[in-house]
Order: C-alpha cells, then structure tokens, then sequence
C-alpha cells in the first residue's frame, strides 16, 4: 500500500503560480509511476502529468503543456506539480495518483486531494 497527502493548493490570482507536493509512505515510492490528476466541479477527472520512476520521463495534458513541472525526489518520498501562468480554467482538485507497481501502470493510489483556485 502507498498512502498520498497533498498540499500546496491555494487561492491565486490569474497568471499566478503555485507549487503542489505530494508525499507518499508506505510501500518503496521509487517503484510506483506518480501522476497528478484534477477533478473541477461537475467535471470529469482529468489527466494532467505523469512521472516515470527514475524522473527521466514525463508527460502532460495538451492543456498544461509548457506551463506545468512535474518531478520527483525519491529520497523525500515526494512528487511535485509546479504550476505557473495559471487561468481561471485550472480551478479545481488536485489529486496525487501512484501505479500499482513498476510493472502496472494502472492508476491504483490516490490521495486526498488539494483545493486550486485561480481567480480572474
């Protein structure tokens, strides 16, 4: 089992940043593919990035593609979302997602979640 806490969410004006953090226990973090997911009020939960083991690959949504970071540090247990130029579109939960194992991407962990509001 891997266990997520979140933080970092916050209340930003437009064109603002913030920096998200998630820190697991549990289970060896460094085998576990981590993502950030958001979920915005009567909307679907959507991708936004995802990070391999090592930290040496990643990839995002189209939609926070050049203004989104995410990165990893396995020996704090943690990934991070650093975001900048945020829009009013980025309003919503923030939640840390882990794969099941090194083998299986499937989404399988997840932790609370983070509240992101950005105001125009």
């Amino acid at each position: 089992q891997v266990q997520l806490v979140e933080s970092g969410g916050g209340l930003v004006q437009a064109g603002g940043s913030l920096r998200l953090s998630c820190a697991a226990s549990g289970r060896t973090f460094s085998n576990n593919v981590m993502g950030w997911f958001r979920q915005a009020p009567g909307k679907e939960r959507e991708f936004v990035a995802r990070i391999n083991l090592s930290g040496s690959f990643t990839s995002y949504a189209d939609s926070v593609k050049g203004r989104f970071t995410i990165s990893r540090d396995n020996a704090k247990n943690t990934v991070y979302l650093q975001m900048n130029s945020l829009e009013p579109e980025d309003t919503a939960v923030y939640l840390c997602a882990g794969s099941r194992s090194r083998f299986d991407l499937t989404w399988s962990y997840w932790g609370q979640g983070t509240q992101v509001t950005v105001s125009s």
